[in-house]
């Protein structure tokens, strides 16, 4: 399908009404909103002159207390009023559906990158397999989000884009956006998803051209760069491990892991086990083996999505939690 609107018109600065566009759907949104509101402030500018008009004309005045006649139908008049909002109307709608079509109908050479909601938190997959708190993307370029939500509705909210999708659970989502120029761009969720919904923030890094690929190439290989408790630390954000498990001692949907780490826990069925290498790496693999009492079996298995020395990062990482 052919783009309905001019690249070349965008306006980088924000206006009145709205924020800065960056991408190329900002453009016909904004256009489209434009329209919609210019229409409304002459039909209510009108409305209202003619209403002051009328009820100055004919209020009541003490020498003439019956009104005088007046007609009753005119044709002209109320076709008028008639066709020319349908016509408005029906410009809005063909225009507004195009658009719509148009935004939802990625180009097929657009670069995919999954999105995974979470309470509170944003993740975001490469193909590469690379994960990632941010949505980094290159500047110029079609990419096409494909979302989904592991708990409840989130709502994926770009303003600087105009582009809003609800995240549901059990489905996928599908939008797509091309940056118009380099930056940071604010993510935030509009569904309200818990305590921590104001929290779930996250940011569009664009690119510069090449910029993107040495950043994704570098950032893939953070296993190879970062000490392995920096390495965990990074993994403890970016594989939901926080939404369930504090670092500082405060309760959650699963046990803290300050102090963790070479500490006795009492296990379900009237064990007591040391939380040494073994045993955390089988809470990984295996999380419903060794449930530590006062804690339910809710916690997903990692087996498959976490290597071997990201697992082996993460207890890195605990041991530093003392």
């Amino acid at each position: 399908m052919g783009r309905l609107f001019n690249w070349a018109s965008v306006q980088a600065a924000g206006g009145f009404w709205m924020p800065e566009q960056g991408s190329t759907t900002a453009v016909a949104v904004d256009h489209i909103f434009s329209l919609v509101l210019w229409v409304s402030v002459f039909f209510f500018v009108l409305i209202v002159s003619l209403m002051v008009v009328f009820v100055v004309r004919y209020r009541r005045r003490p020498d003439r207390l019956e009104a005088e006649p007046s007609p009753t139908h005119n044709t002209p008049l109320e076709i008028t009023w008639t066709v020319i909002p349908i016509a408005i109307t029906i410009v809005i709608f063909i225009w507004g559906f195009k658009v719509y079509l148009d935004v939802n109908t990625p180009p097929a050479n657009a670069y995919e990158v999954m999105v995974t909601g979470q309470k509170w938190k944003w993740l975001f997959t490469y193909p590469n397999g690379h994960v990632d708190e941010n949505l980094h993307v290159p500047v110029d370029t079609p990419i096409r989000l494909v979302m989904t939500s592991e708990d409840v509705i989130h709502g994926f909210y770009v303003p600087a884009f105009r582009l809003k999708r609800d995240v549901v659970p059990g489905r996928y989502v599908k939008v797509w956006f091309s940056a118009l120029k380099p930056g940071e761009y604010q993510i935030y969720c509009t569904q309200y998803c818990g305590t921590g919904h104001s929290d779930m923030w996250a940011k569009v890094v664009v690119h510069r051209p090449g910029g993107f690929e040495r950043w994704l190439q570098q950032a893939s290989n953070f296993m190879k760069t970062m000490p392995p408790a920096k390495a965990g630390e990074l993994l403890y954000r970016t594989r939901g491990c926080a939404q369930c498990h504090s670092v500082n001692g405060s309760g959650g949907t699963g046990p803290t892991w300050k102090g963790l780490f070479a500490s006795h826990v009492p296990i379900e069925g009237g064990r007591v086990m040391v939380a040494d290498e073994d045993y955390i790496r089988t809470c990984i693999l295996d999380p419903t083996k060794n449930v530590p009492v006062g804690f339910q079996p809710v916690m997903p298995t990692f087996k498959g999505r976490l290597k071997d020395d990201e697992i082996t990062a993460i207890i890195e990482y605990i041991k530093t939690l003392k």
